[in-house]
């Protein structure tokens, strides 16, 4: 078995790989003397994959189909896989996101029984007709739930706002409509496609010996066909903002918005990825960051309050920032940020704070390396970018502060930026 360690001497981390035949790698990331272990088994494939081509032939999915298959591969025809974690006693969870598909637990205990489960449940579907129409009715109330939620509503109001035809726009659960469409033979179109293991990663994190993880691998991973060759289709998207406000209404006390720049300069993967996420966050945290000025005078103005945060999302084939929280007048919000950013331009960015927030966010990001679940979670964030966790470091060592005005420039332009509302009834 062909075993490749990875020391990260700055850091003091290591990571254990290991590549399958079937194309499927598997890493380790020991953690000596905790208590908790964190597996997860993911695919490269989320709600923005609706359209696909393989080998030739396309193939158009219903809207929210993989959070549907996500729900489906936990009914096995012997019963619920909950179940059997729990009588396991360990902690099992799953997540679709725009981008990837996530099959996890967490345990103290008997970590090889439930490793097995997790390496025997995620390769076998049991899909049948019936239980389709079942699960319809279950995703069907989430749907209706968090149509109901002025968060969720608020973000996807302001992805709607940004593109006019990226299916991130697109609630990750589909609509009502959407999900009716959906059958046995589109689960298992979309499964035989992007669960074949080569699209796929296996993490295990904690006090672990990685061989022994290696060879269960070796052992359980099917492979009983060709990798598949998988485009993945995209519409084409302007440049520019669907539209510039949104503006929906709820049974809620204080209005919350989003608002944000959508980003068409950047690289999806490989280092400059992280580097262009990393500069974003930072200009981020020194412009509305809570020791911000601006920060400091919306909270005195009483315009926002402690639900105010912020982020960025890079993927694929679309990138953003995005923030907000609860306000009483969002559009004074906006006019003061819109005149921060042209005061920025005029000033220019300040390479103390850019120094001070560099070396905060780098040591924050070190202490996360404490809890298992975060290092899993960051892993899974990046790795299907074609870079390692761990590589973040080398951008917070490395990204100066010129690179830092060029993302400034780029990215903080007043015409893509967009505002979502959700007032009170």
């Amino acid at each position: 078995m062909d075993i490749k360690t990875i020391n990260y001497s700055k850091i003091d981390e290591v990571v254990h790989c290991y590549e399958h035949k079937s194309g499927l790698k598997a890493f380790v990331i020991p953690k000596k003397g905790y208590s908790k272990k964190y597996a997860t088994f993911a695919t490269h494939y989320g709600s923005i994959n609706n359209e696909f081509t393989i080998d030739g032939e396309n193939t158009r999915v219903p809207d929210g189909i993989a959070h549907f298959l996500e729900h489906k591969l936990f009914e096995q025809k012997d019963g619920s896989v909950m179940d059997k974690f729990s009588k396991l006693g360990s902690s099992p969870n799953a997540y679709t996101s725009f981008s990837q598909t996530v099959y996890l637990f967490s345990c103290t205990d008997r970590f090889d029984e439930n490793f097995d489960l997790l390496l025997d449940y995620v390769q076998n579907p049991y899909i049948t007709e019936e239980s389709v129409e079942k699960e319809k009715g279950i995703i069907g109330q989430e749907i209706r739930m968090y149509d109901d939620n002025a968060n969720w509503k608020v973000f996807f109001n302001l992805l709607d706002a940004f593109y006019e035809k990226n299916p991130v726009k697109i609630d990750i659960a589909g609509s009502i409509e959407s999900i009716s469409k959906i059958n046995k033979d589109f689960l298992y179109k979309c499964y035989n496609t992007f669960y074949h293991p080569s699209n796929m990663v296996i993490l295990v994190v904690g006090d672990v010996d990685h061989k022994e993880v290696f060879s269960k691998v070796e052992k359980a991973i099917n492979v009983t066909d060709k990798q598949p060759d998988i485009k993945r289709v995209f519409p084409d998207e302007p440049l520019s903002i669907n539209k510039d406000y949104v503006e929906y209404k709820l049974a809620i006390a204080m209005p919350v918005f989003q608002m944000g720049f959508k980003d068409s300069g950047f690289t999806t993967k490989g280092i400059e990825c992280l580097n262009r996420e990393i500069a974003v966050k930072i200009l981020l945290e020194m412009i509305l960051g809570r020791s911000s000025n601006l920060y400091t005078k919306l909270y005195n103005e009483g315009l926002i309050n402690n639900t105010f945060d912020f982020d960025y999302s890079i993927e694929e084939n679309y990138a953003f920032s995005a923030f907000g929280g609860e306000s009483k007048d969002p559009l004074k919000v906006k006019e003061f940020i819109v005149d921060e950013i042209k005061d920025l331009y005029n000033r220019g960015i300040s390479k103390d704070d850019f120094e001070r927030i560099k070396k905060s966010m780098r040591g924050r990001f070190i202490k996360q390396l404490n809890s298992v679940e975060r290092v899993s979670h960051m892993f899974m964030s990046v790795y299907f970018k074609h870079v390692n966790l761990f590589d973040y470091i080398e951008v917070y060592d490395n990204i100066s502060f010129e690179y830092l005005e060029n993302v400034f420039n780029e990215h903080f332009v007043v015409d893509n930026l967009a505002l979502s509302v959700v007032k009170p009834i």
